[in-house]
């Protein structure tokens, strides 16, 4: 008999309760105090991964946390979020040109369209790349569905709050 796995579902099965996400959207991320942020969504990634160009662990009361800096939008140095989060996990990770390091793990709300959930992310450099956060399959399974020729199809999250 196979692992806990959940059962397998038939094309189509179940999709109307998703979320469609095209292959890019942007997301807020408000335990973080980042109300707009571009993400690539991305299959291909089993976890999300944030861009952070600071970051600090350290110990308070027991608990590991670290302190990270974030440049929200691209190409703007100048606009930079101080964030804070618990440590829940320290684990290899290999980046899609197959290099690996160990990163640091935190858990925080992500807001996507009309609905939110906890997902983990990781937090590494990625300054050398399009996007400043990816979300991965592990935060995407049983909620979204992924139309890749289609881009922000869940809306702006700072508009959002306006209207």
């Amino acid at each position: 008999m196979p692992g806990n796995s959940p059962p397998k579902q038939a094309p189509g099965e179940g999709v109307s309760a998703r979320i469609g996400l095209g292959w890019r959207e942007w997301l807020a991320l408000p335990e973080l105090d980042i109300q707009r942020i571009k993400a690539k969504v991305d299959t291909g990634a089993r976890t999300s991964c944030l861009h952070t160009f600071r970051t600090e662990p350290y110990t308070e009361n027991g608990q590991r946390r670290v302190r990270f800096w974030v440049h929200p939008e691209q190409n703007n140095l100048h606009n930079v979020v101080e964030c804070d989060a618990a440590v829940i996990d320290e684990r290899p990770v290999t980046d899609s040109g197959g290099h690996k390091e160990m990163r640091l793990v935190i858990e925080t709300l992500v807001v996507v369209g009309d609905q939110s959930w906890p997902i983990e992310m990781t937090l590494t450099n990625r300054d050398s790349m399009r996007f400043r956060m990816l979300l991965g399959r592990t935060a995407m399974a049983g909620r979204c569905t992924v139309m890749p020729e289609a881009s922000y199809l869940t809306g702006d999250p700072v508009l959002r709050n306006v209207e």
